[in-house]
């Protein structure tokens, strides 16, 4: 079955709600620190430039700004939109694509009526909550090209971190 989400007319089928599910359980990190959050930050600039891509990307350990980028092509109208993403995550401690998709489960789009200022936030793809454990320690971000690339290019930083940290550990 497919959804279509509630800002942005985006199509998403259960399997890939699914792995939005799945990704919110399984990027935990035991610590995380400026150096995680450098190293994060790092790995996503470097492939969105092998890429070609034109992102912005930013990372939080809580309200710091400990990394941040704008590639080529990219606006300060970008550093809004990361603002918007993390807001999302702050406010509903998920990544901003499976907070949009979980409104789209209930058939609902946010907005004033249900106290949400969607010029506040933006249910869009690219931005993940960075946890301990459970805890919610930081959000990092990407946004200039797609939802789903965004998305993609965050998961794989932090999954490339959580990889080099169990390594060492």
């Amino acid at each position: 079955m497919s959804r279509i989400l509630p800002l942005g007319g985006l199509e998403i089928t259960d399997a890939f709600y699914a792995q939005l599910e799945a990704e919110d359980r399984e990027l935990r990190f035991d610590r995380f620190e400026h150096a995680d959050g450098i190293a994060v930050g790092q790995h996503l600039l470097r492939a969105a430039s092998e890429r070609g891509l034109s992102i912005a990307g930013a990372l939080w350990i809580g309200g710091q700004t400990v990394f941040s980028f704008a590639l080529p092509g990219t606006s300060a109208d970008n550093d809004v939109w990361l603002a918007r993403k993390a807001a999302v995550v702050r406010r509903y401690d998920a990544s901003s694509f499976l907070a949009a998709a979980r409104w789209s489960v209930l058939g609902a789009a946010p907005g004033a009526e249900v106290g949400v200022d969607t010029i506040a936030y933006a249910f869009a793809g690219g931005a993940v909550p960075i946890r301990i454990g459970a805890t919610q320690v930081g959000v990092v971000g990407a946004t200039g090209v797609n939802d789903f690339v965004e998305h993609d290019l965050v998961v794989e930083a932090l999954r490339a971190r959580l990889s080099d940290s169990a390594g060492t550990a």
